[in-house]
């Protein structure tokens, strides 16, 4: 498996549980690393045959600015069912972290891996 690594995507939008933070848009750091077979992007050199990231960064961007989490972890669960359910990726590892959140950190949040469910046939 290839992997597809999009670091530090900056964005802000509504996330947390305090009326504060559901009502001023905080900024946020995604990192993804997407997995994928890059076989055929490298023999043909068409971004068709790949997970294009400047579609996957465009769809997060128009998806979290217009959403409201109360949770990194749901946030995070989002970001990697878009990856795997609209983007084809086989497995995607997902890190939101929250910038100077709190005193003396200088970032906080969540990592997640997820995979799609490997399909078994049956025999007939």
């Amino acid at each position: 498996m290839d992997i597809i690594f999009i670091d530090e995507f900056r964005i802000a939008t509504l996330i947390g549980i305090y009326p504060r933070e559901q009502s001023v848009p905080q900024t946020l750091e995604i990192s993804l690393q997407i997995g994928t077979s890059t076989i055929r992007a490298g023999s043909s050199d068409d971004i068709r045959d790949t997970i294009d990231y400047a579609a996957v960064v465009e769809r997060l961007r128009a998806d979290l600015e217009q959403r409201h989490f109360h949770l990194l972890e749901k946030l995070a669960e989002h970001v990697a069912s878009v990856v795997l359910d609209d983007f084809g990726a086989v497995w995607t590892r997902v890190s939101v972290a929250k910038p100077g959140v709190m005193r003396g950190v200088r970032r906080a949040g969540v990592v997640i891996e997820r995979s799609r469910p490997i399909e078994t046939t049956q025999a007939t």
